[in-house]
């Protein structure tokens, strides 16, 4: 049964229970709810954080992709998002060499497109949402293509990140519970010309920062457009704490992966996640590949010069080992 088919079933159990009760098009949490449910929600303090529509994230067919899922939390592609996370959490749990402001705002980014970027950010947000004591919002920002909402089975138009931008909706109506506990997801949101404006607009910048000081305990992870694609990326980024920036080692060249690192402000905290690295290239970084995929990173403030050219020897070396 697909999600909206068990919304419609749910929401006409709820009109035959309530016949005088007007009808409703989205299936909100509390309705149809079991009486312990409804004592787990008032018993929980995580607010607003609980309401919102549901969606089945398709964890089978993400697994048959190449993704990590929580039924197999010890593959090899776990260990690798296991290892890259880890930092990211340190850093947003204050405990990073230098302060960083909103360091629980996580902008998942690449120079072009193809760069395996989706792939990237989707898995870190499961990832980090298999930890015990964190929660996942994953923001689908590359409002354009909407790629990973509809990996994770949300289907399009559902209202989302735009329709909050344009004050039409709350975040908290648009922000769906999945069937993974510490995951929400905020969709891209239904189509609009000016989009992309909209991810660089004041609107964007003041939701962001409520975001990270509302939910100061919970990672927030973005999946936005490529910046060389899009000028607003650039500003989607100086609204980050800390950006994981992807490069594909067969495929994205030296001079985008410089040209994209110049669109990011130098205070800002960067890794630089090395994609589709052979298994072989990989034993330099002490881990295993799996899935055709291997990462490597390179932190710090400033220094982004460094992490093109390295990003581009190691895919070099990758191409040809």
């Amino acid at each position: 049964m697909s999600t909206i088919e068990k919304a419609l079933s749910q929401m006409e159990a709820a009109k035959q229970a309530h016949p005088d009760s007007p009808q409703n098009t989205v299936e909100r949490a509390g309705e149809a709810q079991s009486a312990p449910a409804q004592a787990q929600s008032q018993s929980d303090d995580v607010g607003d954080w609980q309401q919102g529509a549901q969606v089945d994230i398709p964890f089978d067919a993400l697994h048959a992709q190449g993704f990590l899922t929580p039924a197999i939390p010890r593959s090899a592609i776990a260990e690798e998002f296991r290892t890259i996370k880890r930092p990211l959490l340190k850093n947003a749990s204050g405990n990073s060499v230098s302060p960083i402001p909103n360091a629980n705002l996580i902008m998942v980014t690449s120079a072009l497109q193809g760069d395996g970027k989706t792939f990237s950010s989707i898995n870190l947000a499961l990832s980090i949402a298999m930890e015990r004591d964190k929660t996942v919002l994953f923001v689908d920002a590359d409002v354009l293509k909407a790629t990973a909402g509809h990996r994770l089975g949300i289907p399009a138009g559902t209202p989302g990140l735009i329709d909050v931008l344009r004050r039409e909706a709350k975040p908290e109506d648009v922000i769906l519970r999945t069937n993974m506990e510490k995951l929400r997801i905020l969709p891209a949101g239904t189509a609009d010309e000016h989009a992309t404006e909209l991810l660089a607009s004041e609107n964007m910048h003041t939701f962001m920062l409520e975001l990270s000081a509302r939910y100061p305990d919970r990672i927030i992870v973005f999946d936005s457009p490529p910046l060389l694609l899009t000028t607003e990326a650039g500003v989607l980024a100086s609204f980050m704490g800390q950006i994981v920036f992807v490069a594909s080692a067969d495929i994205t060249p030296q001079h985008a992966v410089k040209e994209a690192l110049e669109h990011i402000g130098e205070d800002k905290m960067v890794a630089v996640m090395l994609n589709r690295a052979s298994r072989r290239r990989m034993g330099l970084f002490g881990m295993g590949v799996g899935y055709g995929y291997g990462y490597g990173y390179g932190y710090g403030y400033g220094g982004r010069a460094e992490a093109a050219e390295a990003a581009d020897q190691d895919a070099a070396r990758a191409m040809n080992p």
